[in-house]
């Protein structure tokens, strides 16, 4: 008998397994299909979202504090070359008198020593005579805050107010330009004007931030206390610790004469005035060394006044 070769191929259970797989193959692709649009269509819904959500996430992001503007000033001038010399010759009557090498020493001044010129800058003449010595001298400071809430000007009249208030000079009933934050109403303090509407005068401008604050007792009229020290202006003259008008933002002048009685030798007149986020500071003084007299306070409160508005014109330029 002759025996026929075997060739392999599927039996029936074999085809129907691989019937079975292609079957299952076909359900397991469309499943996936299924899934696949229906997570496409999910996230095309979340995607568009509703009216309300899109204005919730606005809200939220406009919760986020403004930034307070900078000040007008990036930069500082040169201080020593910031006054002619024909007003220094005026200013330091000596130094007409001393050898030329000498005299363009006085006129060209003794800058200050600072770590950042870009923040703070100042300078210095003097000159002597056989009768008083006198002295000019310029600090110049520029105010930033680091407080992204509070403007570099509004930080600039905090530090104007400290020196005001050191210097003994009263605060003006109002609050001046460049202050923030509004005056706490009620019952001014004994001896305090009181500004129109009832907010107390020296809290206005010390309500501009906590690290402004105002003594429990009004500031005294004569100048800064420290020493034995008296204004040698009467009052009637019109040549007190005053505020100023018409200088920068706001600004004062404080007179102080040296000593007690008749026997005051020494004067001092500063003139103080603040710019957007400038704070300038004119002090001028003399000192008697022979037998003259107490320094006349007029001409030195001339003179201050005078170089602090060349200073503030600068500052405009």
């Amino acid at each position: 008998m002759q025996r026929k070769r075997y060739a392999p191929g599927r039996t029936g259970a074999t085809a129907r397994t691989g019937s079975t797989a292609r079957t299952g193959s076909t359900a397991r692709t469309a499943l996936g299909l299924a899934l696949g649009l229906g997570l496409g269509a999910g996230l095309v819904g979340c995607s568009s979202g509703t009216p309300s959500e899109d204005v919730t996430v606005d809200a939220k992001a406009g919760l986020a504090s403004p930034v307070a503007p900078p000040g007008r000033y990036r930069t500082l001038f040169e201080p020593c070359g910031a006054v002619p010399q024909a007003v220094l010759k005026e200013m330091l009557p000596g130094a007409a008198a001393l050898p030329d090498p000498e005299r363009d020493r006085a006129y060209r001044g003794t800058a200050a020593v600072t770590y950042d010129t870009d923040r703070r800058v100042g300078c210095s003449w003097r000159a002597d005579t056989p009768e008083a010595s006198r002295r000019l001298s310029l600090d110049i400071e520029r105010v930033v805050s680091y407080d992204t809430a509070v403007s570099d000007d509004a930080r600039a009249q905090e530090v104007y107010v400290r020196k005001q208030l050191a210097a003994g000079v009263p605060l003006p009933p109002t609050a001046p330009p460049g202050t923030t934050g509004t005056p706490t109403a009620g019952p001014s303090q004994p001896g305090t004007p009181a500004a129109p509407g009832g907010a107390a005068a020296v809290d206005a401008p010390a309500a501009t931030a906590p690290a402004t604050t105002a003594p429990a007792a009004p500031p005294p009229t004569g100048p800064a206390s420290g020493g034995p020290t008296t204004s040698g202006a009467p009052s009637s003259t019109g040549l007190e610790p005053r505020v100023l008008e018409g200088l920068g933002d706001v600004a004062y002048l404080d007179d102080v004469l040296g000593g007690s009685g008749a026997s005051s030798r020494r004067r001092s007149v500063s003139v103080v005035f603040r710019t957007s986020n400038v704070i300038v500071t004119v002090s001028y003084r003399e000192e008697a060394t022979g037998l003259a007299g107490a320094p006349d306070s007029r001409e030195l409160q001339e003179g201050a006044r005078k170089v602090a508005r060349l200073l503030a014109d600068r500052l405009e330029e």
